[in-house]
């Protein structure tokens, strides 16, 4: 397999291929397309095909030998996406009516990738939910209309095999096995009762007939993360409105459900928005990035338990390179772009980098190269990508000029298992300065505080550092409140204040004598008591410090004391 990977980038200028590393240059054998109006492209999921809208006309090209293989005129597609084993290219464009035309056409259409044949087309008018979902090997065909999900099966279009219409459902997703498939669906609940997230097996969709079922009632959406065996998966419930008003973000929730029957709620350490969920390509495994800033990232097993933390710090994204053997953290949108990649086996931090504005993030198919991008609309001016190794080595750069707007970038795919594991090591790679100046790290000092010695201390007192839960570690939050007490115990040892081997606590020589008689005992203890608090107010008088009115009462009435301890020893 050749080192050197295709990607392309789309821009205001048109799309354009490119080939790297080690060597990063344009790919000669298919030119740049020139054209304003590119609204989307995409690489099929083996990287047979790549297809792209160039203004109204859809193209298909063959990555083998970069020859188009399909030109489809008149199409004002938005999105585009590829069956599994990329036979089928769908695309979706705007619903419209018109006054000639009051019923409106089908705007979901299927093609044949290899020879551009419209196979179907439907209606789907709203852009959610408008991608169909098919089993890996392509026998099962579904996607929802109106609130119930059908099925075709055989790539037969035109007859529906299968319904789910026992439930409404805003979202489904299709599990990635072969053979016998399961569905998940989020069904809403109505007002005062719970959502529910219901694993059916294909094609039993009786209202009885779920696997599991999960209740929530915090769920406006709910996004599904199947692993790739497709044996588990995890439920990300949102609320657009957090009602307690604890987040700006919502409110979020994470579920865990398996083909077993077993469901469970992913219990977080630290409370916050859950930014980012990833299954390890493993499958054995899978992080989650939560909490407020300075956020968490942890690794759970298959129980839902926490197996290893990475502590806390700047960071709002996760991506697992496609090996599963390395994970990037990173801190994006309102953060700095800070980057960590960390070793999965080993539990080790082997790289980092700062990449700041960056909204998009790709690895590369190989899993030691990945890319960022600062792209339009949500950034309009830096524009550009670069290409970094994992060890944290930016290693190519490209900047867009300065009227040029980039709208996307991405690696061409690869069929699984056409990249060996990485090795990894803690070698650092010679890589290329950033054209852009970084900013520095130093913080400001006023000209009052320049010659005098810097104090320094943590805006954050809840930073950790990376352990295994259970293990003897604390977090630098714990180890600050114990110098705390240990300074002041210092303190008052010092000052002679609660220091019982230095001063020797004062009490008065009176004795008494047990009787043995519970209640006459009490009373002689009390009295005792009493006593010893009197002479220590006794001595302090004698050292010329002030008493209160109270205490010199109390010393008045040390001789009634006195009587009533001899009355109770007779």
């Amino acid at each position: 397999m050749a080192s050197a990977i295709p990607f392309a980038a789309r821009s205001s200028s048109g799309i354009t291929l490119n080939v790297g590393p080690p060597v990063f240059t344009d790919l000669g054998q298919y030119g740049p397309v020139q054209s304003k109006t590119c609204k989307t492209m995409l690489f099929s999921p083996d990287g047979q095909y790549f297809a792209f809208v160039d203004g109204s006309n859809l193209k298909i090209v063959r990555t083998e030998d970069w020859n188009e293989v399909a030109t489809i005129q008149g199409t004002k597609a938005c999105y585009l996406s590829f069956s599994p084993k990329s036979t089928y290219l769908m695309s979706w464009e705007q619903f419209y009516v018109t006054k000639d035309d009051p019923q409106g056409k089908p705007n979901l259409n299927i093609y044949k990738s290899e020879t551009g044949e419209l196979v179907k087309s439907f209606v789907h008018k709203k852009q959610g939910n408008w991608e169909p979902q098919w089993s890996a090997d392509e026998k099962l065909f579904s996607r929802i209309s109106n609130t119930d999900v059908v099925f075709y099966e055989d790539l037969n279009f035109e007859k529906i095999v299968a319904r789910i219409n026992c439930h409404k459902i805003a979202a489904f997703s299709l599990s990635p096995n072969v053979g016998t498939y399961f569905i998940l669906c989020h069904v809403p609940g109505a007002s005062g009762q719970p959502s529910f997230g219901k694993l059916f097996k294909y094609p039993n969709f009786d209202a009885m007939q779920s696997i599991a079922s999960k209740s929530f009632f915090q769920a406006d959406k709910v996004e599904f993360y199947w692993n790739s065996k497709g044996n588990n998966a995890l439920l990300l419930t949102t609320t657009e409105v957090d009602k307690t008003g604890g987040s700006y973000y919502g409110k979020q929730g994470l579920h865990f459900m398996g083909l077993n029957g077993q469901t469970a709620m992913v219990t977080m350490s630290k409370e916050g928005p859950i930014y980012s969920v990833a299954w390890s390509p493993k499958n054995h495994e899978f992080c989650v990035v939560y909490g407020f800033v300075p956020a968490k990232a942890t690794i759970f097993n298959l129980k839902c338990e926490p197996v290893f933390e990475f502590g806390t710090g700047p960071r709002n994204a996760l991506y697992y390179n496609p090996q599963g053997n390395l994970v990037l953290l990173g801190g994006f949108g309102n953060l700095r772009g800070h980057v960590e990649v960390w070793d999965v086996a080993a539990r080790k931090l082997i790289g980092n980098c700062e990449a700041p504005d960056s909204t998009l993030l790709e690895w590369s198919p190989d899993g030691i190269h990945f890319l960022t991008a600062t792209t339009s609309p949500r950034l309009r001016i830096g524009n550009g990508y670069k290409i970094w190794h994992y060890s944290g080595a930016l290693l190519h750069e490209k900047n867009s000029g300065p009227q040029e707007e980039l709208y996307e970038v991405c690696w061409k795919k690869f069929p699984k298992y056409a990249f060996k594991d990485p090795v990894i090591t803690s070698e650092k790679i010679e890589g290329i300065a950033p054209s852009q100046p970084v900013a520095s790290k130093q913080a400001y000092r006023p000209p009052s505080a320049r010659n005098r010695p810097t104090i320094r201390f943590n805006l954050d007192d809840d930073e950790e550092q990376s352990h295994k839960p259970g293990a003897d570690s604390q977090s630098k939050a714990s180890l600050k409140q114990k110098k705390k007490r240990e300074a002041k115990k210092a303190k008052k040892l010092e000052a002679g204040e609660d220091n019982k081997e230095v001063s020797a606590p004062v009490v008065s020589s009176v004795q008494i004598n047990l009787t043995g008689d519970p209640e006459k005992d009490k009373k002689l203890k009390n009295i005792k008591k009493k006593l010893d608090a009197i002479e220590k107010l006794k001595e302090q008088q004698a050292q010329g410090k002030p008493l209160e009115i109270n205490q010199l009462s109390k010393i008045k009435g040390e001789a009634d004391l006195l009587k009533e301890l001899e009355q109770l020893q007779i």
